[in-house]
């Protein structure tokens, strides 16, 4: 018998390949999905007792079809679909993978989607994530994000935008959602914004594999390339990133002979290919900060000057409060904690976050020598933060300062 784990993850890459040839192929992304993961149940029973298939991919393509034209037969409306699904299984035909999940991974982050519904279909239906680990990584109930979820098939089955790869003309329109939508898995894998753990390794794992998948794709789109470097450089510094008792360690603090040099290095190769050939993009931007911090062997050989130059680009490309933030930190490390307070002046709320601001602005008052301001905002910051890391953290900071004003 081959191991549980090893069917998982070989049924969990073949998952969207399947999901896309099939939905391309019905028409039916709704009924495609379902008949997958009905094949995906048969597979988990059949694979693990007899051993996998010489070709699992095809035979997973076989009964997930089967499955899908029973279906459809059931329903009179659909019986000549299910004869025009029936005819297309030719023996030894073998539609590309590629193709088909490029496809799946475009129809899923569809642009009439927001954001949190594509990030959630996409999990769903590319990464292979069950709808209650979806629901688990974005702390609401089960039944909620199958709602969800559900809404944003439908919208996909009613698009008039085939599940095809996009083509030349339509790249640079379809593409730019594509790269949000892991940008933001990415990101809440790299800092959860609930949960008992700083980081989702499951999400950010699956944000890396899915965008290595996107760049072999189109290696030739800088800002792809530019998305990639970014993940790695930040994966890297997660070794460091919390103590052994799961708590936060700031950036300055972080022993940075923990950090990944396999990942820093692939993410520096990457992204000096990547700037030379010009039309710099936000994520190349924000791939660039990360550089700066990486080729530094300490906290204090950072070329700071550098980083806010970079920030200052970002943010006239952004408008980002989150980029205006971190600017401000930037230039306080220049230019003192009363510059980097003057750039938070007028800086709205963080969208998803609302207690960063007050984590900045108190970390620059203490810097500034005012520790009862900075208090108070560390306050507001710990009463907000909903990552018990980070809440712990923040309640660290209230008491020193509140200690050290008793």
């Amino acid at each position: 018998m081959i191991a549980a784990t090893a069917v998982e993850d070989l049924l969990r890459d073949l998952a969207p390949q399947v999901l896309g040839t099939l939905a391309r192929r019905s028409g039916d992304f709704v009924g495609a999905e379902d008949a997958v993961q009905e094949a995906l149940l048969v597979a988990v029973t059949t694979w693990g007792a007899d051993g996998v298939p010489e070709h699992p991919r095809a035979w997973l393509q076989r009964v997930a079809s089967r499955r899908l034209v029973d279906a459809q037969r059931s329903e009179i409306a659909r019986r000549r679909r299910a004869r025009a699904l029936a005819a297309s299984q030719v023996p030894g035909a073998e539609p590309s993978a590629h193709d088909d999940s490029l496809a799946l991974l475009f129809g899923c982050c569809h642009p009439d989607l927001t954001p949190p519904s594509a990030v959630a279909l996409t999990l769903r239906a590319v990464a292979g994530l069950t709808t209650a680990e979806v629901a688990r990584a974005y702390g609401v109930p089960e039944p909620t994000m199958a709602q969800r979820i559900s809404r944003a098939k439908q919208t996909v089955a009613a698009s008039d935008r085939p599940l095809v790869v996009p083509g030349p003309g339509e790249w640079p329109a379809r593409l730019r959602p594509v790269l949000h939508v892991l940008y933001v898995l990415f990101t809440e894998g790299h800092t959860a914004s609930a949960g008992p753990s700083l980081r989702r390794v499951d999400l950010t794992d699956e944000a890396i594999r899915l965008t290595r998948w996107l760049h072999r794709a189109v290696p030739g789109d800088p800002e792809v390339s530019g998305l990639l470097a970014l993940m790695l450089l930040a994966d890297a510094r997660q070794p460091a990133r919390t103590d052994a008792a799961g708590d936060v360690v700031p950036l300055a603090r972080q022993d940075r002979a923990r950090w990944d040099r396999v990942l820093i290095a692939e993410g520096l190769s990457l992204l000096d290919r990547t700037l030379v050939r010009g039309d710099v993009g936000e994520y190349q931007l924000q791939a660039a900060i990360a550089a700066v911090h990486a080729r530094a062997r300490t906290a204090e050989d950072t070329d700071w000057p550098r980083v806010v130059d970079l920030y200052e680009l970002l943010e006239r490309m952004t408008g980002s409060p989150v980029v205006t933030l971190n600017r401000a930190v930037a230039v306080a490390m220049v230019e003192g904690p009363d510059a980097g307070l003057a750039v938070l002046e007028g800086i709205g709320p963080v969208p998803g976050d609302p207690h960063r601001v007050d984590v900045v602005r108190a970390h620059l008052l203490e810097r500034a020598g005012r520790p009862t301001a900075a208090l108070e905002h560390y306050r507001r910051a710990a009463a907000r933060a909903t990552s018990l890391p980070e809440q712990r953290h923040l309640a660290a900071q209230v008491a020193r300062l509140a200690g050290g004003a008793g």
